[in-house]
């Protein structure tokens, strides 16, 4: 399955790109599928029966959202806060939050899975879709290092931010994201374990190359599909 925005953008691919364990394979389309139905406009209503919902592997439901340690939150604002998108011929692009909010967005709600072993039933966010900063984006590349103002990066398949559902998100349960929830913005990938929705984001390179973040290169798995427990590396 392609997820496809609310307004279409278009993210020009220049050659033959390669299908691997990070992209969205049918197990996983499957249930992103499945989750889209309940936060897209027109679909369900948002479920909030833990039993009506698939559990990956390891996980149990908590009915209150937990705290996200991240380590001291950076010192920024909507005043300063900027995302940076770096392509690989040299070429940026940047949003300030003016800009930024101008995009268009959407409240969703998603199911999101720690590493530590909880998850949490539709949480309720506002987000812009990621797929919206790469508009007309002319790219080679299979790969995305994401960055933060803590100065922590995680990496990506390109093709799990364009083909999968993932957003910027600002707001949650209706009010902006404070310091300690990541904000002003943190990146949304409720198909993998939530390490990889970085939080205080602040820009995103594409590569040619797979680059491992800050906690996959101390021992956490390069991917990190919970329906695979892919929780560390030999996961």
């Amino acid at each position: 399955m392609s997820w496809t925005p609310e307004v279409r953008c278009v993210l020009h691919r220049q050659g033959a790109h390669k299908l691997d364990e990070g992209s969205a394979g049918k197990e996983n389309s499957g249930r992103a599928a499945r989750q889209l139905m309940a936060m897209t406009p027109g679909g369900p209503m948002p479920r909030n029966r833990p039993e009506d919902v698939d559990l990956p592997p390891g996980q149990h439901w908590v009915s209150e959202f937990p705290a996200l340690p991240a380590g001291p939150p950076p010192a920024v604002t909507k005043a300063d806060w900027a995302f940076t998108l770096a392509m690989e011929d040299g070429r940026t692009r940047r949003w300030d939050w003016a800009a930024f909010r101008a995009l268009p967005s959407q409240r969703i709600n998603v199911d999101l899975h720690c590493v530590t072993g909880w998850s949490v039933l539709a949480s309720r966010w506002e987000a812009t879709s990621v797929h919206h900063m790469l508009c007309e984006v002319g790219t080679s590349t299979q790969y995305v290092v994401v960055h933060s103002y803590a100065g922590h990066t995680t990496n990506l398949p390109l093709d799990d931010l364009v083909e999968m559902p993932a957003w910027l998100a600002f707001s949650r349960d209706g009010h902006e994201l404070t310091a300690s929830e990541g904000g002003p913005a943190r990146l949304l990938v409720p198909h993998l374990y939530l390490w990889k929705s970085l939080p205080w984001v602040s820009g995103m390179t594409l590569t040619v190359n797979d680059e491992p973040g800050t906690r996959e290169r101390s021992g956490y798995h390069n991917y990190g599909d919970p329906w695979r427990q892919q929780r560390f590396q030999g996961d």
